[in-house]
């Protein structure tokens, strides 16, 4: 022991002198010990090696077989989206500083979706399906989003929940395709495989349906496509027979009617075969457009806010049928079941919500039929999951509604939630539940922008990846997991739709028929504010629906400017010539009338007005 140290234990005594002992011993074993690359979801196992791989000039990628080239030139786009230059992709042997794409059928243990990460002098993504090799790139990914150096060793990776999910309605206030892209992108990313999308596609054979809200059935295309391409299942749902007012509002043939003679037209009136023939042909319009394997028909909140009682007709249709022990119930579980065998004739699995299931129905849902459990009623869980139905985790407290109720990922991460969590019951194990997913509602459809929900949903879009792919609880607190996200960044591609293309400043907007003169000021959710003299514009007027104006017509005029306004709030979007304005909630596009008024109008109605922008 040199002089130093002696004096030094002289003068701490023995407590301090044990500590200077056993200090550089702990140090040594921190810096021994291997360290797990950072990922959403969390690798579940990592074994280390020696060195690391650098990913530098000359990478290639190697992929063979037609499943490998698709995945190869998958990341090919990615890692040019991200900045990490272009790739070629190769077929033959690697070399070093390669990155390998191997799909091995014969790797059965990896399932569906897994894969083996391996990373060296080379690094190589071996699965025994294309989509686990997929998955594999995306851990490869979001490594690269940390550094070019990633340290050696192996993972072999496998979901835990075979269904991994989000569901947006799009049915009543609209949702741009951009937004949805990034989503689509982001679910990729974190490998989420399921985007239930609840929305109305523009109609050939019923134009009196195609009311504003609807997409284009070449913009569902797009989006289908986008989906396929990054292993995302875009599953349609047309909800019925509750909510279908944005379908038949102009039906009333078709709505059902109480015992007053009153139409009710968001229900369908299941006791007829034209409301069967009517929903069915939707279904066969949807089949043009998505490649799913499953149908979701919703099927929730049939008697929201009314009973059976007062549709007696419900009755007399189910006794009819099922026998004088029938309930009214059993004629709404008829519906579901003559739509579940209408989607199986035509290769797909149905889906519903469970609250309709209460137990007062004599009529059981068809078997084969998958249950999203987000509401606690009699009929739990575990007694579906007993009966044979599939069943996945919705639950309400993992909603989040535009302008209302918004998930607490925090609180949920620190409970360890999981997806065995049900609203009103935690079953003991994972054994037929699918997985779970996030919902994503419009109930107050001016509460909030899309990039405000956006905010609040990335958070939660990485737990439910983190819940349904491995361990819920990877890191000790809430706030080391957040980080996770944060090295990890945004998918490659994800776009920025905060960015105005125009600075902020007075201007003069002009196009036929119009001129005025405004202030342009960025929001604070990066929509655009016009404040002139006479106030702020705004969309109002019309019929609200869910608290906004989504009807075409609708004026645009000068109001009272308030910063909590979203309907004074405005997307700048460039366009041949000049500049549309599109309401950030109704998301239609400023036109004007043949009297001289600003209107909205959705651009396959009427085009938008362009406008020439001259600062002042």
């Amino acid at each position: 022991m040199g002089e130093i140290r002696k004096r030094l234990l002289r003068l701490l005594g023995v407590t301090a002198a044990l500590t200077l002992l056993v200090t550089p011993v702990q140090a040594v074993a921190r810096e021994t010990r291997p360290t797990v690359p950072v990922t959403v979801p969390a690798l579940a196992n990592w074994t280390a090696g020696h060195g690391s791989y650098v990913y530098g000039k000359g990478v290639r990628l190697v992929a063979d077989s037609p499943g490998e080239r698709r995945v190869a030139d998958t990341l090919a786009d990615d890692l040019r989206a991200a900045g990490h230059g272009s790739v070629p992709v190769v077929p033959g042997g690697a070399r070093t500083g390669d990155i390998v794409v191997d799909v091995q059928p014969s790797r059965g243990s990896l399932g569906a979706e897994g894969y083996e990460l391996t990373v060296g002098t080379r690094l190589s993504v071996t699965a025994a399906t294309e989509t686990g090799a997929f998955y594999g790139t995306r851990t490869l990914l979001q490594l690269l989003a940390q550094g070019d150096r990633i340290p050696a060793g192996r993972t072999i990776d496998v979901p835990r929940y075979k269904e991994r999910g989000v569901g947006v309605c799009a049915c009543y206030i609209h949702i741009t395709l951009p937004w949805l892209e990034n989503l689509v992108r982001e679910m990729a990313y974190h490998k989420l495989n399921q985007l239930l999308l609840e929305l109305k596609v523009k109609s050939d054979a019923h134009p009196e349906a195609n009311t504003w809200g609807y997409y284009t059935k070449d913009e569902m295309r797009r989006l289908v496509a986008l989906g396929d391409k990054y292993h995302v299942e875009i599953i349609p749902e047309i909800n019925s027979p509750g909510h279908m007012d944005p379908w038949i509002e102009n039906r009333p043939d078709l709505q059902l009617s109480d015992s007053d003679g009153n139409k009710q037209p968001a229900r369908l009136d299941v006791t007829q075969q034209a409301a069967f023939d009517y929903y069915t042909g939707l279904m066969d319009e949807y089949a043009q457009v998505f490649t799913a394997k499953s149908w979701h028909m919703g099927a929730d909140e049939y008697m929201l806010g009314s009973d059976y009682a007062k549709y007696p007709q419900m009755l007399t249709y189910a006794r009819e049928k099922y026998g004088p022990n029938a309930t009214p119930q059993d004629a709404y579980v008829d519906f579901i079941n003559r739509v579940q065998a209408y989607a199986v004739s035509k290769g797909k699995r149905l889906r519903i919500w469970n609250d309709g299931l209460t137990g007062a129905n004599t009529v059981p849902v068809a078997a084969g039929t998958t249950v999203e459990h987000w509401l606690n009623v009699a009929v739990k869980p575990s007694a579906l999951i007993a009966r044979g139905y599939r069943v996945e985790n919705a639950a309400y407290s993992l909603y989040l509604v535009r302008g209302g109720f918004h998930s607490d990922t925090g609180s949920l991460y620190d409970q360890g939630w999981d997806p065995r969590s049900f609203e009103g019951e935690k079953v003991a194990t994972g054994e037929g539940i699918t997985g779970a997913k996030i919902s994503l509602w419009p109930d107050n459809g001016s509460g909030e922008t899309e990039n405000e929900v956006a905010v609040e949903l990335w958070p939660a879009l990485r737990h439910i990846a983190e819940a349904t792919w491995g361990d819920p609880h990877p890191d000790a607190t809430y706030a080391e997991f957040t980080a996770r996200g944060t090295a990890v960044g945004h998918a490659p591609g994800w776009r920025d739709l905060t960015r105005l293309p125009v600075a902020e400043g007075t201007y003069s907007f002009r196009t036929a028929g119009q001129t005025f003169t405004a202030r342009l000021a960025r929001t604070a959710d990066g929509y655009a504010s016009l404040r002139s003299p006479d106030g702020c514009l705004e969309i109002s007027g019309g019929k609200l629906t869910l608290n906004a104006p989504l009807q075409p017509g609708v004026e645009a005029t000068w109001k009272s400017c308030d910063v909590a306004g979203t309907l004074q709030r405005w997307q700048v979007n460039r366009a041949a010539g000049g500049y549309e304005l599109v309401n950030a909630i109704t998301q239609m596009a400023l036109t004007v009338s043949d009297d001289g008024r600003l209107v909205q109008y959705p651009p396959d109605q009427r085009p938008p007005a362009v406008w020439h922008l001259t600062a002042h």
